[in-house]
């Protein structure tokens, strides 16, 4: 019985150990190159509203309820969204909105974790397009420690970053050429 114990209190203080040396803050991010301006692409992110048509998440989730409060766009756009287990509940408010150069948000999740993260898209001039990189920072809880020694969250968010970028595109690129 003694030496189970033990056992037991090892593998407790190896697994504290091991938590405790994961990072505090997180940082994810994914760029794309669009073949259209920045002042093309920026409305489909600036406007809350247009995020329906290229969203990964709105693709995770057609039921999904939003809700929209504050400025029709820009700095104090707010929507609110309920849907499944992939999706979850929360509310994003944009920040900061400098045409065609920066758009910052605050993402206040409630469900199915909660958690306060900042996300940033930046569009960058290249040549006859943009290069679009959309990033997300936030601290790394307790839970969200132990979840990543079992879980890959960067690539699983960045994955959805990645498809997001990709519907992006194609709907700016459709957009520029009309």
């Amino acid at each position: 019985m003694l030496p189970t114990l033990l056992a037991l209190a090892f593998i407790a203080c190896l697994f504290i150990v091991v938590i405790s040396g994961q990072p505090d803050e997180f940082t994810m991010s994914r760029t794309a190159k669009l073949a259209a301006p920045p002042e093309k692409i920026f409305p489909h992110v600036n406007d809350l509203h247009a995020w329906e048509a290229w969203s990964p998440w709105a693709k995770l989730d057609p039921n999904a309820k939003n809700f929209f409060e504050g400025a029709v766009s820009g700095a104090g756009a707010a929507m609110k969204w309920e849907g499944n287990c992939k999706v979850g509940v929360g509310k994003m408010t944009i920040t900061d909105s400098q045409p065609n150069n920066v758009i910052r948000f605050r993402l206040d999740f409630e469900k199915p974790m909660q958690a306060t993260n900042t996300a940033e898209f930046t569009f960058l001039p290249d040549g006859g397009g943009t290069v679009v990189s959309w990033s997300m920072t936030g601290k790394n809880t307790l839970m969200g420690k132990v979840m990543g020694l079992f879980m890959n969250c960067e690539r699983m968010v960045g994955e959805q970053f990645e498809k997001g970028l990709a519907s992006l595109k194609a709907v700016a690129e459709a957009s520029a050429k009309s």
